[in-house]
């Protein structure tokens, strides 16, 4: 009997992350729920994968932590023996202008947003060396567009892009793919908390004249693990209602 293919998304406890893995279950994976600190949140979703019919577990591991990470993926493949995609999602965002931006604030970006991406896309070639597999980074708009007060973000999100395409080069002869979704501005918790009158100017920015939706970010996700996106490794899809244009 062939085994459930098995999808690791970080940061999957709410928001984009949530979403990938709610449609990964749904697209038939059997799926590991990693969070940082809202356990409550990631058994949830753990819940609603398993009213799918489909196998899920909760890891807690900060992905800036190489030992925790390590330690996550030794349980992912205790449980499930194998993994096939990895959705590279867990993020911070901290605004600030040059002037104002903070050591700490900065250590912390960096280690999350690029560091924790090189640690799970390491531990996942090794265990997709065999097999093959698909690994997806979520990068951001702000990789591709100057916006104030998001001199540091948009450098960790450049720089998943050019990881992106030199990962994608190294694992392709292994059958590994790795490509990234850079979204726009996405309705989560995140553009909830923007005040109102900041908010209607990010959207009177926005072409398609709204802000997109997190399942909307998990259908490209989706459709990057699937075979008929075998032959695509390394590219960035920005997915942006023309915000970037």
């Amino acid at each position: 009997m062939e085994e459930n293919k098995v999808a690791l998304v970080t940061g999957a406890s709410r928001g984009i992350g949530r979403a990938c893995a709610l449609k990964l279950a749904e697209n038939g994976y059997d799926v590991c729920v990693n969070y940082n600190s809202n356990s409550q949140k990631a058994e949830e979703v753990v819940a609603e994968i398993e009213k799918m019919g489909r196998k899920a577990i909760a890891v807690q591991a900060d992905t800036s932590d190489l030992k925790a990470v390590q330690n996550m993926f030794r349980e992912v493949t205790k449980t499930f023996r194998r993994i096939d995609v990895l959705v590279n999602n867990a993020g911070v965002v901290d605004d600030a202008y040059l002037l104002m931006i903070n050591e700490d604030s900065l250590s912390k970006s960096l280690d999350i947003n690029i560091k924790g991406y090189f640690h799970c896309a390491q531990a996942a070639a090794l265990k997709m060396m065999k097999t093959g597999g698909k690994i997806v980074n979520i990068s951001s708009v702000s990789s591709v567009l100057a916006v104030e007060g998001q001199g540091v973000y948009s450098a960790t999100k450049g720089a998943v892009n050019s990881m992106t395409a030199t990962l994608a080069k190294e694992l392709a002869p292994r059958n590994i793919t790795v490509n990234a979704v850079a979204p726009g501005f996405i309705e989560t918790e995140m553009i909830n908390a923007i005040p109102e009158d900041k908010r209607e100017g990010y959207l009177k920015a926005v072409p398609s004249g709204r802000f997109g939706t997190a399942e909307e970010v998990a259908g490209v996700v989706a459709a990057l693990c699937s075979d008929a996106f075998g032959y695509m490794t390394g590219q960035v899809l920005v997915l942006d209602g023309g915000l970037s244009l």
